[in-house]
């Protein structure tokens, strides 16, 4: 009885401090993955992102990250912006050819991945779920853990698909049939037993949309992504200037994508956030080519002070304009 009410006491506080879901794992190795995770590095599909190679046996096992641990709690935050025409246009398109050239018909203004438009996500689901840690202990007792948010080796999408969140789609991403794939995936590992959610069954179906409209052809195939190939690792990982080969091919996108995203039926159900500090920077999202182009880094430094774009660096965005 006390693990039931020490679930429910723990998703309806996540809930209260803005998660739409929450679903909890038995803290375990993850069998499945390890196979999956140790062919998809042999393949170099991770390119220069070698912080993948390392703490392998901890990214599957979160004993290994949290001594004692027996639940992950996985939670998903919303981040759909309230602006949706672009993306009402891309997931009514009927073809891969008419999304090709929905993509194609923009303004050539750059484009930044929907997650980025507001404060650093990093911030703002740490403070919540140091919250939740905090409520925990309050309510419940003496309880140890971590909390994770792309902060360790974490997988984070196994972790959701365990935990009932969602299922992991031909994009790799997770998605929800209540709200689409536009969320963040946050942990919180403990040494507590509460009771366990079931994986859900998954919906992509024959549906290709994401493997037909990805301009750089990185997913390889069904729910296997090449990293290196993403538009995201170009414009966000990658420390090295973009490949002349590469120039071009981003539809516009100046940092991350969602092009994978836009054109999920699923994403379809997407709704608004109501987090104030995922509020649009305006400034940002009306910035013209020219206006990128001749921007200091000063302006830089001072406009995405708290911003996800902050990462790339001054450099990087100013290399990923150039490239486009």
């Amino acid at each position: 009885m006390k693990a039931n009410n020490h679930t429910q006491l723990i998703k309806t506080e996540a809930t209260r401090l803005g998660f739409f879901h929450c679903g909890i794992s038995k803290a375990d190795f993850l069998e499945e993955e390890a196979p999956l995770l140790e062919q998809w590095l042999k393949d170099n599909r991770h390119g220069q992102m070698k912080y993948m190679e390392n703490y392998f046996d901890k990214r599957l096992d979160p004993r290994l990250l949290v001594p004692g641990a027996k639940s992950v709690v996985s939670l998903l935050l919303n981040y759909f912006p309230e602006e949706t025409s672009r993306h009402a246009e891309l997931v009514s398109a009927s073809s891969s050819q008419t999304l090709k050239q929905v993509q194609g018909d923009g303004d050539g203004k750059p484009k930044i991945s929907k997650y980025a438009y507001g404060k650093d996500y990093h911030f703002v689901i740490k403070e919540k779920l140091k919250e939740l840690v905090e409520f925990i202990r309050t309510n419940i007792g003496d309880v140890n853990g971590r909390v994770f948010v792309d902060s360790a080796p974490v997988m984070d999408k196994a972790w959701a698909k365990k935990s009932g969140l969602g299922w992991v789609g031909k994009n790799s991403n997770i998605i929800n049939k209540q709200q689409g794939s536009f969320f963040f995936i946050a942990e919180l590992i403990i040494d507590l037993d509460l009771e366990y959610d079931s994986p859900v069954a998954d919906h992509c179906g024959t549906c290709t949309r994401c493997i037909d409209a990805c301009p750089t052809d990185a997913i390889v195939q069904p729910y296997v992504v090449d990293g290196s190939k993403c538009i995201s690792y170009f414009t966000i990982e990658l420390k090295e200037n973009t490949p002349p080969e590469m120039k071009n091919k981003f539809q516009d996108w100046a940092f991350g994508c969602d092009i994978c995203q836009d054109v999920c039926p699923w994403d379809r159900f997407s709704k608004p956030h109501n987090e104030p500090h995922f509020k649009r920077n305006e400034e940002m999202l009306n910035m013209s080519r020219k206006d990128w182009e001749e921007m200091t880094e000063e302006v830089f430094r001072k406009l995405f002070k708290d911003s996800p774009l902050k990462r790339a660096g001054f450099e990087k965005m100013m290399d990923n304009i150039k490239a486009l």
